[in-house]
């Protein structure tokens, strides 16, 4: 398994143009990619303009399949009017804890 580490700070002007478009990335990619085992999106709490997302692949292939997804195409669009910097650590993922579920965002209350 592989895992990517993303950490990016947003225009505040597009604080929630942003907060939309990577909720939409993240649903669609848990939705309609079966290599992709988990997609967190967290932002700081001291800074609402600081995000960070991390990523859990089965393999390469499957990291590559996201990047080929018809979704990822609408989330290049929207990282590029809203992020002002990015920065990607790959990892290979050592530990899972079984039993972890990520909330719902839906549900899960956000700042």
């Amino acid at each position: 398994m592989i895992s990517l580490h993303v950490d990016v700070r947003i225009d505040p002007a597009h604080r929630d143009d942003f907060r939309a478009a990577i909720t939409d990335q993240a649903r669609a990619t848990m939705r309609d990619e079966p290599g992709c085992l988990l997609f967190d999106v967290i932002v700081d709490q001291s800074d609402p303009d600081h995000f960070m997302f991390y990523e859990v692949y089965v393999d390469a292939d499957a990291f590559e399949a996201h990047k080929a997804a018809p979704h990822f195409a609408d989330w290049a669009r929207a990282r590029g009017a809203y992020v002002v910097e990015q920065h990607n650590t790959f990892g290979d993922q050592v530990i899972a804890l079984p039993g972890y579920t990520a909330p719902d965002p839906t549900t899960h209350p956000t700042r």
